[in-house]
């Protein structure tokens, strides 16, 4: 099986997770540095694989299988890591898993009756602000400043009300074939 460019990266984007782990629990700058680094690295590597797949109309099974794991690997992993840190309450991290346990359980159901659900756009948009809250608390591990630390808190209430909406999004979407 041949790997084309857009699949190499969501692979990329998995790999960088193992990094991401280890180095998000050494209690260095520098390994905390890294860590971002591999975090952001991924983060684009997702915002660029899907449009280069369907700009060159690259799109395959296996990269439909792929990005959404991956997707779900980086961020989880990441929101895990933050919550055994004591960065992020576990209860955020726990309604993220049961919406992205549902979203998965939905999709299988749909996918059953032959229907494919693809990503919402509220699914790539708490995708992207899952992402850009999990660099500001990683980043926060290191410099530690009050005002960033609220932000983080409240970037955190947005990503919990977004989780929540895109999954009864989806739901919704899919009521037909749950039937």
């Amino acid at each position: 099986m041949k790997i084309n460019f857009p699949t190499l990266l969501t692979i990329t984007r998995i790999i960088l997770t193992v990094p991401m782990m280890i180095c998000i629990f050494i209690e260095s700058d520098a390994a905390r540095i890294a860590a971002i680094i591999c975090f952001i690295i991924a983060s684009v590597s997702d915002f660029i694989d899907g449009r280069l797949a369907r700009k060159y109309h690259q799109v395959t099974k296996l990269g439909k299988f792929l990005d959404p794991l991956a997707d779900k690997m980086l961020v989880n992993l990441a929101f895990l890591a933050l919550v055994v840190l004591g960065a992020v309450p576990v209860w955020v991290f726990g309604i993220i898993i049961v919406r992205d346990l549902m979203v998965d359980g939905v999709r299988m159901m749909a996918a059953s009756n032959k229907v494919t659900i693809d990503a919402s756009k509220f699914g790539k948009a708490k995708t992207m602000l899952q992402m850009i809250t999990l660099a500001l608390i990683m980043l926060n591990l290191i410099i530690q400043n009050d005002i960033l630390s609220a932000i983080n808190m409240t970037l955190l209430g947005f990503v919990v009300i977004l989780t929540v909406y895109s999954g009864f999004d989806y739901l919704i979407k899919a009521w037909k074939y749950l039937e």
